[in-house]
Protein backbone atom coordinates (compact mmCIF):
# COMPACT_ATOMS: atom_id res chain seq x y z
CA UNK A 1 0.00 0.00 0.00
CA UNK A 2 1.32 3.07 -1.17
CA UNK A 3 0.31 6.36 0.76
CA UNK A 4 1.39 9.92 -0.17
CA UNK A 5 1.08 13.09 2.80
CA UNK A 6 1.07 16.65 2.99
CA UNK A 7 0.67 19.04 5.69
CA UNK A 8 0.48 22.83 6.43
CA UNK A 9 0.47 24.70 10.05
CA UNK A 10 -0.39 28.10 10.40
CA UNK A 11 -0.75 30.87 12.68
CA UNK A 12 -3.92 32.40 10.90
CA UNK A 13 -4.48 35.51 11.30
CA UNK A 14 -5.45 36.56 14.84
CA UNK A 15 -2.81 34.70 16.90
CA UNK A 16 0.27 36.00 18.02
CA UNK A 17 1.53 32.54 18.19
CA UNK A 18 1.09 28.93 16.93
CA UNK A 19 -0.41 26.30 19.48
CA UNK A 20 -1.16 23.82 16.54
CA UNK A 21 0.93 20.75 16.43
CA UNK A 22 1.25 17.97 13.68
CA UNK A 23 3.37 14.75 12.88
CA UNK A 24 3.23 12.66 10.07
CA UNK A 25 4.97 9.11 10.86
CA UNK A 26 7.89 7.81 7.68
CA UNK A 27 10.61 5.16 7.77
CA UNK A 28 11.06 1.71 8.61
CA UNK A 29 8.82 1.26 11.49
CA UNK A 30 5.81 2.45 9.13
CA UNK A 31 6.08 -1.18 6.96
CA UNK A 32 5.54 -2.81 10.16
CA UNK A 33 3.23 -1.19 11.81
CA UNK A 34 1.00 1.17 9.77
CA UNK A 35 1.69 5.07 8.81
CA UNK A 36 0.42 7.60 11.35
CA UNK A 37 -0.66 11.11 11.55
CA UNK A 38 -1.40 13.26 14.18
CA UNK A 39 -3.13 17.07 14.90
CA UNK A 40 -3.16 18.19 18.59
CA UNK A 41 -4.61 21.87 19.15
CA UNK A 42 -3.47 23.22 22.43
CA UNK A 43 -4.44 25.08 24.94
CA UNK A 44 -3.48 27.15 28.11
CA UNK A 45 -2.24 30.27 26.71
CA UNK A 46 1.21 31.32 25.09
CA UNK A 47 3.42 28.70 25.76
CA UNK A 48 1.54 26.49 27.75
CA UNK A 49 -0.67 25.52 24.84
CA UNK A 50 2.32 25.11 22.53
CA UNK A 51 4.11 22.97 25.07
CA UNK A 52 1.02 21.07 25.62
CA UNK A 53 0.84 19.67 21.82
CA UNK A 54 3.78 18.89 21.09
CA UNK A 55 4.58 16.98 24.10
CA UNK A 56 0.97 15.07 22.86
CA UNK A 57 2.29 14.70 19.44
CA UNK A 58 5.56 13.34 20.27
CA UNK A 59 4.51 11.04 23.19
CA UNK A 60 1.49 9.12 20.60
CA UNK A 61 3.97 8.77 17.83
CA UNK A 62 6.60 7.49 20.01
CA UNK A 63 4.18 5.23 22.49
CA UNK A 64 2.73 3.96 19.35
CA UNK A 65 5.91 2.74 17.34
CA UNK A 66 7.49 1.44 20.86
CA UNK A 67 3.94 -0.83 21.24
CA UNK A 68 5.14 -3.74 19.64
CA UNK A 69 2.25 -6.26 20.82
CA UNK A 70 -1.20 -6.50 20.32
CA UNK A 71 -3.89 -4.89 18.20
CA UNK A 72 -2.71 -1.77 16.07
CA UNK A 73 -6.10 0.00 17.41
CA UNK A 74 -5.25 -1.19 21.21
CA UNK A 75 -1.79 0.10 20.42
CA UNK A 76 -3.16 3.89 19.08
CA UNK A 77 -5.62 4.07 22.40
CA UNK A 78 -2.40 3.66 25.03
CA UNK A 79 -0.73 6.06 22.95
CA UNK A 80 -3.31 8.74 23.56
CA UNK A 81 -3.79 7.33 27.35
CA UNK A 82 -0.18 7.92 27.80
CA UNK A 83 -0.28 11.78 26.07
CA UNK A 84 -2.77 12.25 28.68
CA UNK A 85 -0.86 11.30 31.55
CA UNK A 86 2.14 12.93 30.50
CA UNK A 87 0.90 16.33 29.50
CA UNK A 88 -1.14 16.18 32.71
CA UNK A 89 1.85 15.37 34.85
CA UNK A 90 3.72 18.67 32.87
CA UNK A 91 0.81 21.12 33.95
CA UNK A 92 -1.40 19.45 36.31
CA UNK A 93 -4.41 20.13 34.35
CA UNK A 94 -3.58 24.14 33.49
CA UNK A 95 -2.79 23.00 29.82
CA UNK A 96 -4.30 20.92 27.42
CA UNK A 97 -4.44 20.17 24.03
CA UNK A 98 -7.22 18.14 21.94
CA UNK A 99 -5.74 15.02 19.46
CA UNK A 100 -6.69 13.14 16.60
CA UNK A 101 -4.69 10.53 14.66
CA UNK A 102 -5.45 8.46 11.90
CA UNK A 103 -3.37 5.07 11.41
CA UNK A 104 -3.28 3.76 8.21
CA UNK A 105 -2.62 0.16 8.14
CA UNK A 106 -3.31 -3.12 6.19
CA UNK A 107 -6.04 -1.51 4.30
CA UNK A 108 -8.04 -0.21 7.06
CA UNK A 109 -7.86 3.31 9.01
CA UNK A 110 -8.09 3.50 12.45
CA UNK A 111 -8.95 7.06 14.22
CA UNK A 112 -8.51 8.01 17.60
CA UNK A 113 -9.67 11.28 18.83
CA UNK A 114 -10.44 13.61 22.23
CA UNK A 115 -11.43 17.30 21.74
CA UNK A 116 -12.55 19.74 18.75
CA UNK A 117 -9.71 18.69 15.90
CA UNK A 118 -11.41 16.46 13.37
CA UNK A 119 -11.10 13.34 11.10
CA UNK A 120 -12.61 13.54 7.27
CA UNK A 121 -12.50 10.18 4.60
CA UNK A 122 -13.24 11.13 1.49
CA UNK A 123 -13.83 8.92 -1.13
CA UNK A 124 -14.86 10.17 -4.59
CA UNK A 125 -17.68 12.85 -4.53
CA UNK A 126 -18.37 12.59 -0.79
CA UNK A 127 -16.56 13.60 2.65
CA UNK A 128 -17.53 12.06 5.81
CA UNK A 129 -16.24 13.69 9.58
CA UNK A 130 -15.56 10.41 10.95
CA UNK A 131 -14.72 11.54 14.54
CA UNK A 132 -17.25 13.20 17.20
CA UNK A 133 -16.51 16.54 18.22
CA UNK A 134 -16.39 16.86 21.98
CA UNK A 135 -17.74 20.01 22.62
CA UNK A 136 -20.34 21.79 24.28
CA UNK A 137 -21.95 22.69 20.84
CA UNK A 138 -21.97 19.22 19.70
CA UNK A 139 -23.50 17.98 22.78
CA UNK A 140 -26.62 20.57 22.09
CA UNK A 141 -26.50 19.84 18.54
CA UNK A 142 -27.04 15.65 19.50
CA UNK A 143 -29.54 17.04 21.76
CA UNK A 144 -31.70 18.77 19.13
CA UNK A 145 -30.89 21.87 20.90
CA UNK A 146 -29.62 23.98 18.46
CA UNK A 147 -28.53 23.17 14.48
CA UNK A 148 -24.89 22.76 12.95
CA UNK A 149 -25.94 26.11 11.19
CA UNK A 150 -26.81 28.22 14.68
CA UNK A 151 -23.65 25.88 16.04
CA UNK A 152 -21.39 27.75 13.82
CA UNK A 153 -21.82 31.72 14.80
CA UNK A 154 -22.09 30.83 18.66
CA UNK A 155 -18.93 32.29 20.67
CA UNK A 156 -18.73 29.39 23.07
CA UNK A 157 -18.29 27.29 20.03
CA UNK A 158 -14.89 26.52 20.61
CA UNK A 159 -15.37 25.31 24.41
CA UNK A 160 -14.98 21.56 24.57
CA UNK A 161 -15.67 19.02 27.29
CA UNK A 162 -12.38 16.65 26.62
CA UNK A 163 -8.88 17.36 26.60
CA UNK A 164 -5.53 15.69 27.10
CA UNK A 165 -4.17 16.45 30.21
CA UNK A 166 -7.45 18.18 31.60
CA UNK A 167 -7.80 15.34 34.16
CA UNK A 168 -5.64 12.17 35.37
CA UNK A 169 -8.21 9.76 33.19
CA UNK A 170 -9.08 10.52 29.64
CA UNK A 171 -11.64 8.82 27.48
CA UNK A 172 -10.37 7.83 23.80
CA UNK A 173 -12.79 7.62 21.06
CA UNK A 174 -11.39 4.86 18.56
CA UNK A 175 -12.84 4.37 14.86
CA UNK A 176 -11.77 2.02 12.15
CA UNK A 177 -13.18 1.85 8.60
CA UNK A 178 -12.22 0.35 5.69
CA UNK A 179 -10.12 2.25 2.87
CA UNK A 180 -10.42 1.77 -0.96
CA UNK A 181 -7.71 2.97 -3.80
CA UNK A 182 -7.54 6.87 -4.06
CA UNK A 183 -9.58 7.71 -0.73
CA UNK A 184 -8.25 10.75 0.90
CA UNK A 185 -7.98 11.21 4.92
CA UNK A 186 -7.87 14.53 6.49
CA UNK A 187 -7.26 15.76 9.44
CA UNK A 188 -7.54 19.36 11.12
CA UNK A 189 -7.97 21.70 14.05
CA UNK A 190 -10.92 23.56 14.69
CA UNK A 191 -9.02 26.54 12.70
CA UNK A 192 -10.30 25.12 9.58
CA UNK A 193 -13.22 23.60 10.82
CA UNK A 194 -14.48 26.38 12.40
CA UNK A 195 -14.80 28.62 8.82
CA UNK A 196 -14.68 26.25 6.10
CA UNK A 197 -17.89 23.99 5.74
CA UNK A 198 -17.47 20.69 5.00
CA UNK A 199 -18.69 20.98 0.71
CA UNK A 200 -15.56 23.50 0.38
CA UNK A 201 -13.05 21.17 1.80
CA UNK A 202 -14.21 18.72 -0.33
CA UNK A 203 -14.41 20.69 -3.59
CA UNK A 204 -10.77 22.72 -2.78
CA UNK A 205 -9.52 18.26 -2.15
CA UNK A 206 -10.65 17.53 -5.43
CA UNK A 207 -9.00 20.46 -7.42
CA UNK A 208 -5.38 19.73 -7.55
CA UNK A 209 -2.39 17.50 -5.66
CA UNK A 210 -2.30 17.39 -1.86
CA UNK A 211 0.01 20.02 -1.39
CA UNK A 212 -1.57 22.15 -3.71
CA UNK A 213 -4.80 20.93 -1.53
CA UNK A 214 -3.18 21.82 2.49
CA UNK A 215 -2.10 25.34 1.18
CA UNK A 216 -5.32 26.30 -0.40
CA UNK A 217 -7.14 25.19 2.73
CA UNK A 218 -4.85 27.06 4.88
CA UNK A 219 -5.55 30.20 2.46
CA UNK A 220 -9.19 29.45 2.74
CA UNK A 221 -9.35 29.79 6.52
CA UNK A 222 -7.37 32.61 6.34
CA UNK A 223 -9.68 34.39 3.76
CA UNK A 224 -12.78 33.57 6.18
CA UNK A 225 -11.46 35.23 9.27
CA UNK A 226 -8.36 33.08 10.27
CA UNK A 227 -9.58 33.33 13.58
CA UNK A 228 -7.44 30.82 14.84
CA UNK A 229 -4.29 28.57 14.38
CA UNK A 230 -4.84 26.43 11.23
CA UNK A 231 -3.34 23.02 10.54
CA UNK A 232 -4.02 20.43 8.09
CA UNK A 233 -2.85 16.67 7.83
CA UNK A 234 -3.78 15.35 4.26
CA UNK A 235 -2.93 10.99 2.96
CA UNK A 236 -3.92 9.69 -0.02
CA UNK A 237 -3.92 6.15 -0.52
CA UNK A 238 -3.00 3.30 -3.56
CA UNK A 239 -1.92 -0.07 -4.18
CA UNK A 240 -4.56 -1.36 -1.44
CA UNK A 241 -4.49 -5.55 -2.75
CA UNK A 242 -7.30 -6.26 -5.00
CA UNK A 243 -8.81 -8.52 -2.60
CA UNK A 244 -9.00 -6.32 0.13
CA UNK A 245 -10.25 -3.68 -2.45
CA UNK A 246 -14.20 -4.23 -2.38
CA UNK A 247 -16.73 -1.11 -2.64
CA UNK A 248 -17.64 -0.75 0.72
CA UNK A 249 -20.64 2.13 1.90
CA UNK A 250 -19.49 4.63 4.31
CA UNK A 251 -22.02 5.75 6.98
CA UNK A 252 -22.26 8.64 8.60
CA UNK A 253 -21.76 8.56 12.27
CA UNK A 254 -24.42 8.41 14.67
CA UNK A 255 -24.60 8.47 18.77
CA UNK A 256 -23.36 5.74 20.30
CA UNK A 257 -24.96 3.92 23.16
CA UNK A 258 -22.60 3.41 26.05
CA UNK A 259 -19.65 1.86 25.02
CA UNK A 260 -18.05 -1.00 27.30
CA UNK A 261 -15.06 -1.79 25.71
CA UNK A 262 -12.41 0.18 23.82
CA UNK A 263 -11.53 -2.40 20.68
CA UNK A 264 -11.86 -0.53 17.31
CA UNK A 265 -15.53 -0.50 15.84
CA UNK A 266 -16.76 0.00 12.47
CA UNK A 267 -17.49 4.00 11.29
CA UNK A 268 -20.14 5.36 13.42
CA UNK A 269 -19.73 3.27 16.88
CA UNK A 270 -16.69 4.84 19.06
CA UNK A 271 -15.36 2.88 21.44
CA UNK A 272 -14.52 4.70 25.15
CA UNK A 273 -11.88 3.49 26.83
CA UNK A 274 -13.24 3.12 30.75
CA UNK A 275 -10.92 4.84 33.40
CA UNK A 276 -10.70 3.94 36.72
CA UNK A 277 -13.00 7.19 37.68
CA UNK A 278 -15.80 6.16 35.51
CA UNK A 279 -15.64 2.83 37.29
CA UNK A 280 -16.25 4.86 40.38
CA UNK A 281 -18.65 6.94 39.08
CA UNK A 282 -20.71 3.88 37.93
CA UNK A 283 -20.52 2.07 41.00
CA UNK A 284 -21.55 5.45 43.51
CA UNK A 285 -24.24 5.49 41.04
CA UNK A 286 -25.64 1.88 41.52
CA UNK A 287 -25.12 2.43 45.16
CA UNK A 288 -27.59 5.40 44.71
CA UNK A 289 -29.42 3.47 42.60
CA UNK A 290 -30.03 0.75 45.19
CA UNK A 291 -30.94 3.01 48.24
CA UNK A 292 -33.27 4.88 46.20
CA UNK A 293 -34.99 1.17 45.16
CA UNK A 294 -35.02 0.30 49.21
CA UNK A 295 -36.63 4.07 50.43
CA UNK A 296 -39.33 3.53 47.57
CA UNK A 297 -40.24 -0.02 48.70
CA UNK A 298 -40.05 1.23 52.53
CA UNK A 299 -42.67 4.18 51.42
CA UNK A 300 -45.08 1.73 49.50
CA UNK A 301 -45.09 -1.04 52.59
CA UNK A 302 -46.15 1.73 54.76
CA UNK A 303 -49.30 2.80 54.12
CA UNK A 304 -51.11 5.34 57.19
CA UNK A 305 -54.77 2.76 57.53
CA UNK A 306 -57.12 5.76 58.48
CA UNK A 307 -57.44 7.31 55.27
CA UNK A 308 -60.77 6.59 53.85
CA UNK A 309 -61.77 4.87 50.71
CA UNK A 310 -61.24 6.82 47.43
CA UNK A 311 -64.62 7.45 45.90
CA UNK A 312 -64.91 7.03 42.56
CA UNK A 313 -65.47 9.98 39.69
CA UNK A 314 -67.43 10.00 36.70
CA UNK A 315 -65.37 11.98 34.55
CA UNK A 316 -66.25 14.86 32.66
CA UNK A 317 -66.27 14.98 28.75
CA UNK A 318 -64.27 17.19 27.00
CA UNK A 319 -62.42 17.81 23.54
CA UNK A 320 -58.89 16.96 23.12
CA UNK A 321 -56.58 19.14 21.15
CA UNK A 322 -59.23 21.56 21.55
Amino acid sequence: MHIETSARSDTGLRRDHNEDAFEIADGQDTVQFGTLLIVCDGMGGHAAGEVASELAVNTIMDTYYHTVEGAREDALCRAFEEANRRVYAEGRGVMGTTGVAALLYQARLYVANVGDSRAYHIRGARITQITRDHSLVADQIAAGIITAEQARTLNYRNVITRALGHQGDVQVDVFSVPIQDDDIILLASDGLTGLVRDDEILQIIAQGSLDDASDALVNRANECGGTDNITVALARVSGIPVDTNAEVPLVAPTLPLPPVTRRATPLGTPVVARSAGSRRTAMALAAALIIGLILVGALVWWQPATLPPLTPQTPTPGVIGG
